[in-house]
């Protein structure tokens, strides 16, 4: 696209400034501004000039927006959006409850095709990249299994899971991966590992005044999808604590396929990361697929689409030309 592709941001916690900073280190793009369901004029942006809308602006069908990165939770928030906004505009959302992503992706789809716009849902790194080498590793290695771990990590979807239960003030939730599992998967040994086995979950929570911390640790580890199928611990802290040992925000995790391509010939493939801020680098791959988003729509590619619909070289800012001279 010769002109800039113009971005608007639904939504302005840390994923909605992640991707306020990510459009600012890629040229091909121009933030249009912030649309929140806050006082507007109480929203700080990174940037001094960014602009900040009511949400309510979006109902007119701004002709000034080529796609919306939504930046709500997939807990209550992407669900309603999603659909809302993709009968308007096109979108990129990062849907991250894995067991429900053919529900949100059927309703989104039908809200996109009836408006002739595109919607790349579930984008981010998992779901996201890692989905990506899953599907890579289980083509190439057919025989073999795949192991996805998770961090030692603060999870994002998971930490607006916890914050969203009656009584809780704040909080964060973290992620760990079993290293001996891990350990086991390298070796080549192809292990059978539980869900249980492979990782445990770790609430820190902030309690509402006069709120029943036997309920909220109830509520939270038998929490369908999200911790029920873990073993998870609840640990109660003050608001001090929160601010003083939980601000930073880092992730990571491995996807690992294991198998053979003939007697006695063992393959591993590995795909890793390594973050220190999981919302700036889920924002960034949320601007690359925003260009992706454009481009499709542009081609007349339109409803829902996943990662696996999406051609790579889309989310270059390089043509098709260059990446071959360049790239391949």
């Amino acid at each position: 696209m010769n002109t800039p592709i113009r971005i608007g941001i639904v939504g302005y916690g840390n994923l909605g400034r992640g991707v306020e900073t990510a459009i600012g280190l890629n040229p091909d793009m121009t933030l249009v501004g912030v649309f929140t369901r806050r006082d507007p004029a109480s929203v700080e942006t990174v940037g001094d000039q960014t602009s900040v809308f009511p949400m309510a602006d979006l109902d007119r069908d701004r002709d000034d927006i080529d796609v919306l990165i939504l930046c709500g939770g997939s807990r209550s928030d992407l669900p309603e959006q999603s659909p809302a906004q993709a009968a308007r505009y096109s979108i990129v959302d990062s849907y991250d409850n894995h067991a429900r992503i053919p529900e949100h992706f059927a309703a989104v789809d039908a809200a996109a095709k009836a408006a002739g716009t595109t919607a790349i849902i579930s984008t981010g790194w998992d779901p996201g990249l890692f989905s990506l080498n899953r599907v890579f590793g289980e083509a190439i290695v057919p025989q073999g299994n795949t192991y996805t771990f998770w961090g030692r990590g603060l999870s994002q979807g998971h930490s607006d899971a916890v914050r969203r239960v009656p009584g809780v003030a704040a909080g964060v939730q973290y992620t760990l991966p079993s290293e001996p599992a891990i350990e086991r998967v390298r070796a080549g040994e192809n292990p059978e590992l539980s869900t249980r086995e492979r990782h445990t979950r770790e609430c820190f929570v902030v309690l509402e005044d006069g709120a029943d911390a036997d309920a909220v640790r109830t509520a939270i580890v038998t929490m369908p999808d999200y911790f029920e199928p873990y073993d998870t611990t609840v640990n109660f802290i003050s608001a001090e604590e929160l601010a003083r040992d939980h601000r930073g925000m880092p992730h990571g995790g491995f996807v690992i396929r294991s198998g053979t391509t003939s007697q006695g010939a063992k393959q591993v493939i590995e795909y890793s990361l390594t973050l220190d801020s999981n919302p700036e680098f889920t924002a960034s791959v949320l601007v690359a697929y925003a260009r992706a988003a454009a481009r499709m729509n542009q081609s007349g590619q339109v409803g829902a689409k996943t990662v696996y619909d999406v051609a790579p070289g889309l989310l270059s800012p390089l043509s098709a030309e260059e990446l071959r001279a360049g790239y391949l």
